[in-house]
């Protein structure tokens, strides 16, 4: 590629950039880059890294932060109980609190070969579209498996049959570098024994989804639809084989479809529904806006439990706790970067800009002035993420559809924290169903629209692995 335009080299030499040729250069950090949640950032780096309140939050808006931590943190009790403010969880279930997924505000993971649940890693079930359920595909983006419903419970009240057990075996995958160096990475087959309520559909299909951190989320719910937009547009004008495309799912408040961005999928529109879904498929609670249980018609006893409703039908998790622990989870703050002007680590950020990854790791925003909540507004962040639906090859899919995500999709997921995920959870496993044990292997299962930044990093030798390593760890 020949030489920039010199006002263009000395733009970027203004911006940190010393080199004006294939790919930018990077000598010193950018301006504000440690933080990357603008003026919400912290400067944590231990294992509660992940469980401060924005950094911004003046102290008079901290109690309610905490107020919703505890209802993240506590368990939800079985109805009836004298405890009528968490009472109600299930009949079916997978877990009794939301920390029990996303373990000190982080990352779930697969469950052991021994592990009685899967606890933070849910099972998604459905089968495929057809006409008949238009509207159904409409507002759930998928038709749920018609005796166990849109996600296996492992777990159940008393006198109610828990759906199943979860399994996960591995087979060994071996990929070389270009310089003789061979990684085995580890491929993943899903089973489900122990079945409660009769057999499956036979064109039953799973999808197995960690817990993701609650880091930023609220930051990522200000960034405005139009820059998510615009990354589509982007990479769709750039024709380099990157082809984000947005996903559009059902809004339960405004009724109508609208822009996704939370889930492996991007299949919930705003941090309320998300927080919304979770309470009914993982713990089995009712709120206003999903104020039916989970059971399907098949679980005759599921239906029959006593419930912790109140007396004139009030939902399980009462309206205020929802907004206790919508405002939590909007304000669980992003930690600082570490060592961003370490040559190591500029050397892997100049390697991760060679190899194209930034494509869809889009680095920097600027939210919302009119975002959720003040302290969010007008914040200059770097997720490394455009919120947008890739198609990431026939190794990572699922074959499950969800609204306009098919089953190679998945939305590209923030990267700020990760390199925090050890220290906060005591493991270092990703991607979407936990497969990869460590970042180097998350990179190499990439494939589809991502397969010429895989084989970039099949090319570097092990110094500049290292350097990649280095810089993603930073984050």
């Amino acid at each position: 590629m020949p030489s920039l335009p010199l006002r263009l080299c000395a733009l970027f030499l203004a911006l940190g950039l010393s080199a004006c040729d294939d790919a930018p250069r990077f000598t010193q950090a950018e301006p504000g880059e440690a933080k990357s949640g603008g003026s919400a950032t912290v400067r944590k780096a231990d294992q509660n890294a992940f469980s401060l309140p924005s950094a911004n939050l003046p102290p008079s808006r901290r109690v309610d932060f905490s107020v919703g931590n505890s209802f993240f943190r506590s368990p939800w009790v079985i109805a009836p109980s004298t405890t009528t403010a968490r009472d109600g969880l299930g009949p079916l279930f997978n877990t009794n609190a939301c920390q029990n997924c996303h373990i000190k505000d982080g990352r779930g993971h697969p469950p052991a070969p021994d592990a009685a649940n899967a606890v933070s890693m849910l099972v998604r079930l459905s089968i495929p579209d057809a006409p008949p359920y238009a509207k159904v595909i409409e507002q759930l983006g998928v038709v749920p498996e018609p005796t166990y419903g849109g996600q296996l419970q492992d777990m159940s009240v008393p006198g109610v049959a828990p759906e199943g057990k979860v399994r996960v075996d591995y087979t060994a995958v071996p990929v070389r570098f270009k310089d003789g160096t061979v990684v085995e990475l580890r491929k993943p087959t899903l089973q489900i024994t122990q079945l409660g309520y009769g057999p499956m559909h036979p064109d039953a299909r799973f999808s197995a989804r960690v817990a993701p951190p609650m880091i930023g989320l609220g930051l990522l719910e200000a960034i405005p639809d139009e820059a998510i937009l615009a990354n589509a547009e982007t990479q769709a004008r750039e024709n380099n084989g990157i082809a984000g495309r947005p996903n559009r799912v059902w809004d339960d408040v405004q009724q109508k479809t609208v822009l996704g961005r939370f889930g492996w999928k991007a299949g919930q529109p705003d941090l309320n529904q998300q927080n919304v879904h979770a309470f009914s498929g993982d713990m089995g609670l009712t709120t206003s806006l999903r104020p039916f249980d989970d059971c399907t018609e098949a679980q005759v006893d599921c239906k029959r439990a006593p419930n912790g409703n109140g007396p004139e039908g009030e939902p399980e998790v009462s309206d205020n706790i929802l907004r206790l622990v919508l405002f939590y989870s909007r304000n669980l703050a992003v930690p600082a970067r570490r060592e961003v002007n370490a040559p190591q680590v500029l050397a892997g950020k100049n390697l991760f800009f060679q190899a194209g990854c930034q494509s869809c790791h889009t680095p920097k925003y600027t939210t919302s002035a009119e975002a959720a909540e003040p302290e969010l507004a007008n914040q200059v962040i770097r997720p490394y993420t455009d919120l947008l639906l890739h198609d990431m090859g026939e190794g990572l899919a699922d074959n499950r559809s969800e609204f306009k995500a098919s089953g190679r999709d998945w939305r590209t997921p923030p990267l700020w924290g990760i390199g925090l995920t050890e220290t906060v959870n005591g493991h270092t496993q990703f991607l979407h169903d936990g497969r990869a044990r460590n970042l180097l292997e998350a990179v190499l299962w990439h494939g589809g629209e991502a397969q010429a930044a895989q084989r970039q990093v099949l090319a570097f030798d092990a110094e500049q692995r290292a350097a990649l390593l280095a810089f993603l760890n930073s984050l």
